[in-house]
């Protein structure tokens, strides 16, 4: 664990990076944004969620030669055939980063699911972790994580980011957006993948 005290996270996601920060306060392990050592976004041309987060982790450990954390995660729906899937982040057409995109993929995602009745609402987000040591880690620990729910038909609630406001998590009868931070770290696809992950790495 000393060995990897300063991890970059392969993403220029700052709830993404505020999340992972929280879930391993006390773990001695500093997550750095890849923004703010010089790394740039890498093409996401995996045809699954593995593939894309191994790409994004060998790009930023090789650039910055620190070990690498690298998320790829999506929300699935079962009326869609699983789509937006891999392509959340840019259903609508804009990177996650972009200023509105996030409402403009809810307003997406509400505008396919019109007329689809509460019962055919059902989804899933879905995270997979890939930790590498090093860019040539040729055994990269790996997490994943999923969170089962159903889409509304509006948005409700102000934390979280992306589809946050839109997914309900029946457990507790109330969207994402609307669950405090540490109730959703507790029961949110990248919280489940984290521990995971923090399983592994207590095993090493």
């Amino acid at each position: 664990m000393t060995a990897m005290s300063r991890i970059v996270l392969a993403s220029g996601n700052a709830g993404k990076l505020a999340e992972f920060n929280r879930l391993f306060a006390g773990a001695g392990i500093e997550f750095v944004a890849q923004g703010d050592l010089g790394v740039a976004d890498i093409e996401e041309t995996g045809l699954s969620f593995v593939e894309n987060a191994l790409l994004k982790a060998r790009h930023a450990s090789r650039v910055t030669g620190l070990p690498a954390l690298a998320d790829d995660s999506g929300l699935c729906v079962d009326a869609l055939g699983g789509a937006p899937g891999l392509y959340s982040a840019r259903y609508a057409g804009e990177h996650a980063g972009e200023p509105g995109a996030a409402a403009r993929n809810i307003d997406k995602l509400l505008r396919a699911l019109e007329g689809v009745p509460e019962d055919q609402r059902r989804a899933h987000f879905h995270c997979t972790l890939v930790l590498l040591r090093h860019a040539t880690d040729p055994a990269p620990l790996i997490a994943r994580g999923d969170w089962s729910g159903r889409i509304l038909d509006r948005p409700r609630g102000s934390g979280g980011f992306g589809y946050d406001p839109v997914f309900m998590d029946e457990a507790h009868g109330i969207s994402a957006a609307e669950l405090e931070p540490s109730v959703k770290a507790a029961c949110s696809h990248r919280g489940r993948a984290l521990r995971e992950l923090q399983r592994q790495l207590a095993a090493l």
